[in-house]
């Protein structure tokens, strides 16, 4: 596992979702276009509670010693529960970058001080899941990233053609999945 190269990854990733925030008016930032999926706003908001609940939290549970039991998410109406519209997104982001720099910090001293990584196959014995190692959390840490990027990549695509219409964005290429 190239732990270096997933660590710079994570640290380059604020600076991505921050320039594609910009792209985006604060109407467009709210706008999804069917009830049930995320609008770029709500996706700010998810991404600074996960940085906060998700993956730096399971990782320094699963290196512990003895392993701490992960909290539970529940993902299922989270917008809504936490209120993600009411939220200011330049402050999320403010928030999801903070909370970035700090974890990347304790990664790279993970990194630093294991010398063989040894460390990221320590496992959390999940009850459904099975045994999940630190290099499989810190694999899916940065995959999670590039999953919402694309999430925003198409929310724009779609305010593209939304604010084309009646013309079509046939010419710039299909969007696939």
């Amino acid at each position: 596992m190239n732990t270096g190269a997933l660590i710079d990854r994570l640290s380059r990733f604020p600076k991505a979702l921050r320039g594609a925030v910009e792209i985006a008016s604060s109407d467009d930032l709210r706008w999804s276009p069917q009830r049930g999926t995320w609008s770029i706003h709500e996706v700010i908001c998810h991404l600074a509670d996960e940085e906060e609940e998700d993956f730096a939290d399971r990782l320094r549970r699963t290196l512990a010693e003895p392993v701490q039991t992960w909290p539970k998410l529940d993902l299922d109406g989270v917008s809504e529960r936490r209120g993600y519209l009411s939220r200011d997104v330049h402050s999320e982001l403010a928030r999801f970058c903070t909370l970035r720099d700090v974890n990347v910090k304790w990664l790279r001293e993970v990194a630093a001080s294991d010398r063989g990584g040894a460390v990221w196959t320590r496992s959390y014995p999940h009850p459904t899941a099975g045994e999940i190692p630190a290099g499989e959390l810190l694999t899916a840490y940065a995959a999670h990233d590039a999953l919402h990027l694309r999430q925003i990549a198409k929310r724009l695509f779609e305010l593209a053609a939304r604010d084309g219409a009646p013309y079509p964005t046939k010419y710039a290429g299909e969007w696939k999945a």
